[in-house]
């Protein structure tokens, strides 16, 4: 029974191990030229050492796992099994684990940022017109500031000679398209009109709220209205 276990840990799971690490590396680092001809001689020296490995076993009736004077050799086996998975492990998570948390987290924040964006850019009361514009221009990019405030003006103008007040909440948000440095939402807004003597009504809002990522935070670039087919 001992020895059946040291040829199953030894002789047939440590190379079995070694190669399957190889073949994730390869995977993970989506299969560079460099890598196709290092993994390829690597696997090869493998298989050549468990095919040695059986040779001697059925002329000397032992095999690495079973020679009791080579510990030294079961050391060096185990410990090249372990070196690869724990780069596999490594690499791994450098390629695909952290960069999905941090997407993950992208997600989150720009939903946030177009929200809040969204909703200050929908809501307006004649009393005090540029408050929430000072509060979306916050959150955008220089450029993007720039543009809003022009075409704030004249719609400004027009909603405080109606005596119009406006305000949304947002139903719905989510991420069209997202990368390192850029990001789209959508957003659905429910806004309620006010108007002097009428009954408040209510209209949907649909905004795509594009972000960019500067210095290492997120900013509105431009919002525009989604168009109903």
């Amino acid at each position: 029974m001992r020895n059946r276990f040291r040829v199953l840990a030894f002789d047939v799971l440590a190379p079995l191990a070694a190669i399957l690490a190889l073949v994730y590396l390869g995977v993970a680092l989506a299969w560079p030229l460099w890598w196709v001809s290092v993994c390829s001689v690597l696997c090869l020296l493998i298989v050549q050492g468990v095919v040695v490995n059986a040779v001697l076993y059925r002329r000397d009736g032992v095999t690495v796992g079973t020679d009791d004077d080579g510990p030294g050799l079961r050391l060096a086996v185990v410990g090249l099994a372990t070196v690869a998975l724990a780069a596999a492990v490594v690499v791994g998570y450098a390629r695909w684990t952290a960069p999905q948390a941090q997407m993950n987290r992208d997600m989150t924040e720009v939903v946030g940022i177009a929200s809040s964006a969204a909703e200050a850019s929908a809501t307006f009361t004649p009393q005090n017109p540029s408050a929430n514009v000072d509060r979306l221009t916050a959150m955008m990019t220089q450029q993007g500031a720039d543009g809003f405030r022009g075409e704030f003006d004249s719609m400004a103008k027009d909603l405080t000679s109606k005596g119009l007040t406006v305000s949304a909440s947002t139903v719905s948000a989510g991420v069209e398209a997202i990368g390192p440095e850029a990001a789209v939402v959508a957003v659905i807004m429910r806004g309620t009109q006010n108007t002097p003597g009428k009954q408040p009504s209510s209209v949907p809002l649909p905004l795509r709220v594009s972000l960019l990522k500067q210095d290492g935070r997120w900013l509105v670039d431009d919002l525009s209205p989604i168009n109903s087919r």
